[in-house]
Formats: C-alpha cells, sequence, structure tokens
C-alpha cells in the first residue's frame, strides 16, 4: 500500500473507521453485513465512512452484484489496509506513537462503555476479563511467544459470524518496561569491626 503515515493515521483512526475495519477484517462484507455488525452506526454514517475507506485505499471493492435494482459492494481489506507498515511505523514520530495509540485505547473504552450499556451485564458469564502481566522473556522466548500466540490465532481470525458465536474482542498491547535495577550486593560478613 503506497499511503503515507499521516494519511493512514487520519483514515484509520477514526472510532467509526477503526470498526468498520476491524468487522471486515478477514472477510469479505457487504455494507449491509457491515451494518448488522455495527447497529448503533447510523447507515448514512457507515456509507460515508466506507466510502472514505475505499477512496483512501484502505478497503478494496472486491465484487459488485446487482441486488434488486441496486448495485450491491462486496468490501475487503486492501492489502495492508490495516495497519501500517514496518518502514511507516519506525518513521513514525514519538508523537506520532502517542496519537496511534490514544486512539487505540479510545477505542477499546468506547467498546467496554458500550458493552457496560448493554441490558444485561455478566463479567464471568460473557467471559469478559481485563489485566495485565509481566513476562520477562529474552528476545528469543519473545520470539517463541510471538510465534505460538500467533499461531494460536490464527485459525480463529477466519471464523465467519453464524449461530451461537459470539463476537469478542481481543486486543494486545506489548512493550517493554523500564528493567529494574539491580538488587544490592549482599552485606559483607567476614569484614571484621
Amino acid at each position: 500500500m503506497s499511503i503515507s503515515k499521516e494519511r493512514w493515521a487520519e483514515l484509520a483512526l477514526h472510532p467509526v473507521r477503526i470498526r468498520i475495519l476491524r468487522s471486515v477484517a478477514g472477510g469479505r462484507r457487504t455494507a449491509r453485513d457491515v451494518a448488522s455488525l455495527l447497529p448503533d452506526v447510523p447507515q448514512a454514517t457507515l456509507y460515508r465512512h466506507l466510502a472514505a475507506l475505499v477512496k483512501g485505499g484502505l478497503l478494496d471493492v472486491v465484487e459488485e452484484r446487482r441486488v434488486g435494482g441496486a448495485a450491491e459492494r462486496v468490501f475487503a481489506l486492501a492489502p495492508g489496509g490495516a495497519t501500517l507498515g514496518g518502514d511507516a511505523l519506525a518513521a513514525a514520530t514519538p508523537a506520532d506513537h502517542e496519537r496511534y495509540f490514544t486512539v487505540f485505547v479510545s477505542s477499546l473504552l468506547a467498546e467496554f462503555a458500550r458493552y457496560l450499556a448493554r441490558e444485561r451485564v455478566d463479567l464471568v458469564a460473557d467471559g469478559v476479563g481485563y489485566q495485565q502481566v509481566v513476562l520477562h522473556l529474552d528476545d528469543a522466548e519473545f520470539a517463541e511467544f510471538a510465534r505460538g500466540f500467533g499461531e494460536l490465532l490464527q485459525p480463529l481470525l477466519g471464523n465467519e459470524p453464524r449461530e451461537g458465536r459470539v463476537p469478542r474482542l481481543l486486543a494486545t498491547v506489548l512493550l517493554p518496561l523500564d528493567s529494574p535495577p539491580p538488587p544490592p550486593p549482599p552485606p559483607n560478613d567476614s569484614a571484621g569491626p
């Protein structure tokens, strides 16, 4: 994808567009499909954002078919449409990353608020959880963890909606922490008074 990081951020880092990209990821969706996955988004708003994502190159129209008298477009993520490439991430400034991360976290807060606004909320029964853990890993262990995590997720990403399947949002944040200072050396008991 030949889109600048600034243009990608302008297009993708929007609360409704993030949700649209997420709903299309891993499959092909019509506007009607996306609307059924995002029932709180007004139809005119949804169509406006779909058009912006197509025009900006983040979504592709992979098929057009006639339904009744209207043309129905089928959307899929453009290659690299949902994420910035490695070069663009490396070129992003700390301020860029702070902005990207703020929108990411804001979208999580909005999803959690939507969940809490439901008529019935049962965190245990619904499998809702949030936690932070620290993993002490060297580079090889981290690479193995990332590979295993990816292998675990990959087959699940292609699951299509169907009766009994609940869409579940999994968000990950991995970042190195500052290493704590080494502990002080033990007192030397062999020294005399």
